[in-house]
């Protein structure tokens, strides 16, 4: 019985090892366009993106790595003082305030590059269009045009 134990923790453990990865790393996140002031809501920020980004990535082959390099975001409307001295508010308009970004990836498989590019997201129709995501979301029209080019790009992620 042990031994059937420890064949299939060992099978466990190869095929983890075959799954895909993804890295995602800030450029210079000092210098993007539009962040949430606060720091500790530009870190949930950027955590939020990050594990988009990896979500998508589990449904990539097995074998294949993404590296994400973001270059730069401007978040979908504007940050505006709320007048309570706590929380900035993001007001949306739908006019020029769509969200953007930019990204340089690299997709290998077995230390050799498979696809590669530079990335200009951007939804400039973000407020005319259903958001499947939920209003609970934090960046819900940020998510939902990274969905769109992952789709674009590697294929519609399998759920």
């Amino acid at each position: 019985m042990k031994i059937r134990i420890v064949a299939l923790l060992g099978m466990s453990l190869a095929a983890g090892a075959a799954s895909a990865a993804v890295t995602v790393r800030y450029v210079q996140p000092e210098r993007f366009t539009d962040l949430p002031r606060a720091p500790w809501q530009r870190t949930q920020a950027l955590d939020d993106f990050k594990k988009h980004f990896e979500t998508l990535g589990a449904a990539l082959p097995p074998g294949r790595d993404l590296a994400i390099d973001v270059l730069d975001i401007d978040l979908a409307g504007r940050e505006q003082p709320n007048g309570l001295g706590s929380d900035e508010l993001r007001i949306m308009h739908g006019g020029a305030d769509w969200p953007a970004m930019h990204l340089r990836y690299t997709l290998s498989e077995g230390g050799k590059v498979v696809a590669s590019g530079d990335a200009q997201l951007s939804d400039k129709g973000y407020a005319d269009h259903i958001n499947t995501y939920p209003r609970s979301e934090r960046w819900p029209y940020e998510m939902q045009m990274i969905d769109e080019w992952w789709k674009k790009t590697f294929g519609a992620p399998r759920r």
